[in-house]
């Protein structure tokens, strides 16, 4: 929880960004209003609504239902009335390019003296453009990794690196504890539930939402290989099975079945216990084809006591870097994958003892921004 220090007032924060359904932005936005309002602060959230309202509003912020992340000219009836929600803050904070081009045609009809300060987060690895640069445009710069920082410099060269800040996402400790490996139990609740993850071999689990971008099918050709060496491997991918890719789980499922390891696959929707998930594996994946801006599954199986096999790209060759570099794999190598997979199933690496990117961590340094430009 972070706190208000004793020399500053309150201050009044508006975070911008499209909706309030689910993500990592969202997650981030909910957790940044948390803290402020902990500390005493005012926060305040626009968006177009969504399912996460109820929780933010439950940890004492205010939701303003304005559709500002909508990708038509229709969207700027909407800046006059966010003029009128931001008239009066001290900070708007935008976490996505539409809103943030909002926020500053807003911010324009402010008078200077009165005009909040603007600061921008930037999550992900946007292909760059003149829209794009929108967000390199805040008085503050979040970057969520220094892979984010380099590419910022990279691509927009003139942006002054004076006012880029590398807050790294932080989860919440408490609800990735460090299990014991193995841990029977959790294996044997997992294979209740998921039968053909039952066995005594090791099980690699595969988060990610049913996109060829997380690179499931990476994950099935290690599965192949490992067998092939004898190995009783299973292979867990939740969050592959969703509404709406029925077609690729299909595409997948067929490609279990041609490689031979359709009986040790399961393909499950997301679970509520992702660190169960953790316990129950012995080695996580993380292949985004994709290179991510930060890469919290690294960050939560670290936590857990679990070891990570990776491609070194992105933010999440960045954390294997930090603290698990044995888990790092050139991208795409396929052959080097299955022979890193099989020595850190033959010998699990020594894990750090605690992961420093904590979420009070990067509540902290946020509200340290804030507070750096409130003055």
């Amino acid at each position: 929880m972070a706190s208000r220090p004793a020399s500053t007032r309150p201050l009044t924060v508006v975070q911008l960004l499209p909706a309030l359904e689910s993500g990592g932005v969202e997650r981030s936005t909910l957790e940044i209003a948390q803290a402020l309002a902990d500390a005493g602060h005012r926060a305040v959230v626009v968006s177009r609504g969504g399912r996460l309202v109820s929780r933010l509003e439950a940890l004492g912020a205010t939701h303003v239902e304005l559709d500002i992340g909508r990708k038509s000219l229709g969207v700027l009836r909407h800046v006059r009335a966010l003029r009128r929600v931001l008239a009066g803050a001290d900070i708007v904070h935008a976490r996505s390019r539409l809103p943030a081009w909002m926020g500053l045609l807003a911010l324009r009809g402010i008078d200077e003296p009165r005009r909040p300060r603007f600061v921008t987060t930037v999550h992900g690895l946007n292909s760059p453009s003149r829209y794009s640069a929108v967000m390199t445009r805040g008085q503050r710069v979040i970057c969520v990794s220094r892979t984010v920082r380099d590419y910022v410099l990279r691509h927009y060269p003139s942006t002054d690196p004076s006012k880029l800040r590398v807050i790294a996402r932080g989860i919440d400790a408490s609800m990735f504890p460090r299990t014991a490996w193995p841990d029977a139990d959790a294996r044997a609740r997992v294979a209740a539930q998921h039968p053909a993850l039952a066995g005594d071999g090791p099980l690699l689990l595969l988060p990610g939402r049913g996109t060829r971008l997380k690179g499931h099918g990476d994950g099935l050709a290690l599965l192949a290989r490992l067998r092939s060496d004898g190995l009783d491997a299973r292979l867990w991918l939740p969050g592959a099975r969703e509404a709406g890719r029925e077609a690729y789980i299909i595409e997948l499922e067929r490609e279990a079945a041609q490689l031979g390891v359709a009986d040790a696959i399961a393909f499950t929707p997301p679970t509520d216990a992702i660190a169960h998930a953790y316990a129950a594996s012995d080695l996580v994946l993380q292949l985004s084809r994709k290179p991510e801006a930060f890469g919290r599954t690294v960050v939560e199986a670290l936590s857990v006591g679990r070891p990570v096999l990776g491609w070194a790209h992105g933010g999440v060759g960045e954390l294997l870097a930090d603290f698990e570099p044995e888990g790092a794999v050139p991208p795409f190598d396929i052959e080097r994958l299955h022979a890193t997979a099989a020595m850190l199933l033959a010998r699990p690496p020594r894990l750090p003892a605690s992961i420093p990117l904590t979420l009070q961590a990067m509540q902290e340094a946020t509200l340290g921004v804030y507070h750096e430009l409130a003055g």
